[in-house]
């Protein structure tokens, strides 16, 4: 484990122990994941809640020794951290009731798992005089052991007032991950953008096997799974110049053909095609992909179908 971290408040220093006091409100699949990677690493984890009727046998499962018990209770057991992995809209409520309660105390942090919300969501927290952070880990979960071995290596969006930065790097570090700092202001186009990788993928894939079956394939993820693999792969690698296709190859006939089967067999599906091959279109024209005859005969394909409200 690390040295003791000291940070500078206001008045007077705070010393962080090596062995921090933790508890986790809202044992979901983050929380409890989480949790489970701080007490791994050394930490005591005091105490853990949550309102689903999962949570008894996720604690059973991640925590077994931490004991469950209301919101106000870990907040003030968490003398040294507090965790909140709640969803994102019920983030503002749950930190101003527990600020209300008189349940956090001064120099305890508070520690949100929200992409999408920085520090002010935690303004009540600070105003009771403890320290917030934003500390969002960049990986999806399922609440279950296999989850902890996701986790060695990930990014984890990170907002920290100046004197937190060192302890939220020790923390990242002790989850074995790596911090990503990320200003305040730009905390919705962060998880706008994970959202849109992670969240969306997972649509247009079931989009595709769903397509497949109706194409007569019995199992579309044997068929899917190398290729996107592949594409993912070279995405992340090649960006731009991994497109092939044929809207990167500007065969408008192709895509058409697609556009009309589409409409006759699944029209559910065509505006999500249609969007996504115009911002394709865009980003192949930007990289000189089309030539301007090919690249307009594809617009005209684009542009001259009507999606239905």
């Amino acid at each position: 484990m690390s040295a003791p971290l000291r940070h500078r408040a206001t008045a007077a220093p705070l010393v962080f122990p090596r062995t921090l006091a933790v508890g986790v409100l809202g044992a979901g699949r983050v929380g409890a994941t989480l949790g489970a990677a701080l007490a791994a690493a050394g930490h005591r984890v005091v105490a853990a809640s949550g309102a689903s009727g999962a949570t008894g046998a996720r604690l059973a499962l991640l925590l077994p020794e931490t004991p469950h018990r209301a919101a106000s209770e870990v907040a003030r057991a968490a003398t040294d951290l507090l965790i909140v992995a709640v969803p994102d809209d019920a983030l503002a409520g749950v930190i101003a009731d527990l600020a209300a309660s008189g349940a956090l105390r001064p120099g305890q942090v508070v520690a949100h798992t929200s992409g999408a919300h920085g520090l002010a969501v935690l303004a009540p927290a600070a105003e009771a005089g403890a320290r917030p952070l934003a500390l969002h880990p960049a990986m999806t979960f399922t609440g279950t052991p296999d989850d902890l071995s996701r986790l060695p290596g990930i990014s984890y969006g990170v907002t920290a007032p100046a004197e937190l930065r060192a302890f939220a790097a020790r923390l990242v570090a002790d989850l074995g991950g790596v911090p990503e700092w990320v200003g305040e202001t730009d905390r919705p186009l962060y998880h706008a953008a994970l959202a849109h990788g992670a969240n969306h993928l997972v649509t247009l894939v079931n989009e595709a096997s769903d397509r497949l079956r109706d194409a007569g394939v019995e199992r579309p993820e044997k068929v899917l799974a190398p290729l996107l693999r592949a594409a993912l792969e070279n995405a992340l690698r090649l960006g731009d110049d991994a497109l092939t296709g044929p809207v990167s190859r500007g065969d408008a006939g192709t895509v058409r053909r697609h556009l009309d089967r589409l409409a006759r067999s699944a029209p559910e599906s065509v505006p999500a095609y249609l969007a996504l091959a115009r911002r394709t279109a865009d980003r192949a024209d930007a990289v000189s992909r089309l030539r301007p005859a090919d690249a307009a005969a594809l617009r005209d394909v684009l542009d001259g179908i009507e999606v239905a409200a």
